[in-house]
């Protein structure tokens, strides 16, 4: 692969081109994306509700990285590499409650759910499980640093991105009123959605909300596109957000209670943000959602989503519409991004055009994209 030109894409609005085809369909420049947009950012994992309780662990691949998401005994949420200090064995192979130790499956190695090494049986021969070699201190599992707001774990891997309050400062700042707690749904306010393009398209559909009329008519009967606002912060974050949101309710009017503290904009505002690189999420009165984006190669992506209310109990019923009605809308943006990702195998396009009065949010997120890559080949450039 030669590097890609992306001097069309830092143009003003009015002349910029999108990404070249190669950044989402080549391998090679997804290596190149995996280091500069997502190991060295503040990326999205997984939420804290993944691991309800102490002891709970799971399992995450990230970038092919073997991750481990647990809950230690303190109640700390807590990020590590899923992999023995001893023969780099995998650890925790699904989902469960660890209840003693991480035992290695191997040699039995034991780790506490802080990370220490705690066990090494016979490692200084048959009944020895101790070695003058063998510092258990200095082997605990390599944990990967990790922040949690509005219940996302996010993660740097690189470990040198600013702090995140740093980082995100203008975002949380944004919705500071929104600084409440959040209780997620259960089991029937999470689901999954597997698609068949590249992450960065999910990313720039979602920018958006030039194509309600035409993806999502019935949102669109009530919240018209003219009832919609640009979200532009270059380099952080952008969206759309709409000043005309209806509450979900039952045959008797009942709706969910709204977040305390709220001012009257938000009494029919929502605000729909992608948070750079790839973390969606929504906020309305009476509930939240999150959509945490797992790149799986080029041209594969995994959807997480969470729904987040008020409260902790709430009319089960209601909840259930709740997550259909957004299962029916993202749902409604699949064929459009998968649809676009097989437009980028067509050698003709030169990455699209946008429209300077409806694109700002999605040309806002290319213009990152470059910027982040170009900073990299820079970076990474052999000096002369």
């Amino acid at each position: 692969m030669s590097a890609t030109d992306l001097s069309p894409v830092n143009q003003p609005i009015q002349q910029a081109r999108g990404l070249p085809n190669a950044h989402y369909n080549d391998a090679a420049v997804f290596t190149e994306e995996k280091q500069a947009l997502l190991l060295t950012q503040w990326c999205g994992l997984a939420v804290a509700a993944d691991v309800a309780e102490p002891g709970d662990a799971v399992p995450v691949t990230f970038m092919d990285i073997p991750l481990l998401l647990i809950q230690d005994r303190q109640g700390t949420v807590r990020v590590f590499q899923n992999t023995c200090r001893h023969r780099g064995m995998i650890l925790v192979e699904a989902p469960r409650k660890i209840e003693g130790a991480i035992r290695c499956p191997y040699h039995s190695w034991c780790y506490s759910t802080d990370g220490k090494l705690v066990s090494t049986p016979h490692v200084g021969g048959p009944g020895q499980n101790t070695h003058d070699g063998i510092d258990r201190s200095l082997l605990g599992l390599i944990e990967v640093r990790s922040h949690i707001w509005r219940d996302v774990v996010w993660i740097n891997i690189s470990g040198d991105a600013p702090p995140f309050e740093t980082a995100m400062k203008d975002l949380i700042s944004r919705w500071a009123e929104f600084d409440v707690p959040l209780f997620h749904g259960g089991e029937d306010s999470r689901f999954q959605l597997k698609l068949d393009c590249n992450w960065k398209l999910a990313v720039e559909n979602y920018c958006e909300s030039y194509h309600l009329p035409w993806v999502h008519p019935g949102l669109n009967s009530y919240s018209r596109l003219e009832d919609h606002y640009h979200i532009e912060h270059p380099g952080s974050f952008s969206g759309q957000g709409t000043l005309v949101y209806r509450q979900i309710q039952t045959s008797d009017g009942t709706m969910f209670p709204d977040f305390d503290g709220l001012s009257d904009v938000w009494d029919k505002a929502a605000e729909y943000i992608a948070v750079y690189p790839n973390v969606l999420m929504g906020v309305h009165r009476d509930h939240a959602f999150v959509i945490v984006l797992l790149p799986d190669g080029p041209t594969k992506t995994i959807e997480n989503i969470h729904i987040y209310y008020a409260a902790d109990q709430g009319d089960a019923a209601l909840r259930a519409r709740n997550t259909a009605q957004w299962k029916e809308v993202f749902a409604e943006d699949v064929f459009v991004v998968e649809g676009m990702q097989r437009g980028r195998n067509a050698p003709g396009f030169d990455g699209g055009r946008f429209s300077p009065a409806m694109d700002g949010p999605t040309h806002l997120f290319h213009s990152w994209v470059a910027d982040q890559v170009q900073s990299h080949r820079t970076q990474t450039k052999p000096s002369e």
